[in-house]
């Protein structure tokens, strides 16, 4: 595990700085983000993210599973809280009441590296569209499962697995053995594991629940990495981003901006 993911406060700055430069651009591509806007995040851990957006004058709400993640994005968004200007949920996104908790639909809704997290993808992906504004958007950024950290291994405790590329694409069971030898949380990597997602399945996700795609970009060297490690992103080459399957062992990150067929 890297130190910044245990900085809290550094890491809430490295993902409202990302989102700055990277994810709003990105989005107002297609939709610019005005005023009033209303943006939903899932997953939204310490809300730096959106943080981003309410600096261009939407309005946010942030469900988040986990609260002690809340606690610390309460805490960085002290100001934005006592100016109504976001709220926050602390609950599965699929047990959350969308008029009661939610206050109603969005223009915008945003999932960061978290639907690889998600068990059942196309089910919230279809049941995303009732959450939105005609001509709302949702915005997905994830590492395809086959890339060389798919595994999130960044995160493990012990250095030598922690930059040890693709081994998360061994059998589930020699995985296993490898996690428990390493003394990590063979449940959690596992899960990862278990619902890492591919370009060629989350295109295919999206297609069959009846959105388009308005914008994307592959990257050979995630925007994120610019705070963590210092590296200049970079965006795939066009004749690797146009292979199915194996853009996927070269790509770390994916962004996408879909919008639902029939607007």
């Amino acid at each position: 595990m890297y130190e910044f993911h245990t900085d809290k406060p550094r890491y809430f700055q490295m993902q409202a700085d990302n989102a700055r430069q990277y994810v709003v651009p990105f989005v107002e591509k297609y939709k610019p983000v005005t005023p009033g806007m209303r943006v939903l995040e899932i997953g939204c851990a310490e809300a730096g993210v959106l943080k981003a957006f309410i600096e261009k004058g939407a309005v946010a709400v942030g469900v988040e599973l986990e609260e002690s993640r809340l606690v610390l994005a309460r805490e960085f968004m002290q100001q934005e809280l006592h100016q109504g200007t976001i709220s926050f949920v602390s609950k599965d996104i699929y047990k959350v009441d969308i008029e009661q908790e939610l206050k109603g639909k969005f223009d915008i809704i945003v999932l960061k590296d978290v639907i690889e997290h998600i068990h059942d993808q196309e089910k919230l992906i279809a049941w995303m569209k009732s959450f939105l504004h005609p001509g709302g958007v949702i915005f997905f950024g994830f590492p395809p499962w086959q890339m060389p950290f798919g595994g999130h291994q960044q995160l493990m405790t012990k250095k030598w697995l922690a930059k040890l590329p693709y081994f998360h694409l061994l059998p589930m069971p020699l995985y296993k053995m490898i996690l428990k030898w390493g003394r990590q949380d063979v449940n959690g990597f596992a899960e990862i594991k278990e619902t890492g997602i591919s370009i060629e399945r989350f295109e295919r996700i999206v297609k069959d629940t009846g959105y388009k795609v308005v914008n994307k970009t592959h990257y050979f060297i995630n925007p994120i990495y610019t705070y963590k490690f210092g590296w200049k992103p970079k965006k795939q080459l066009g004749v690797i981003s146009a292979i199915p399957w194996v853009r996927n062992f070269f790509t770390t990150c994916v962004y996408y901006l879909i919008t639902p067929e029939k607007n």
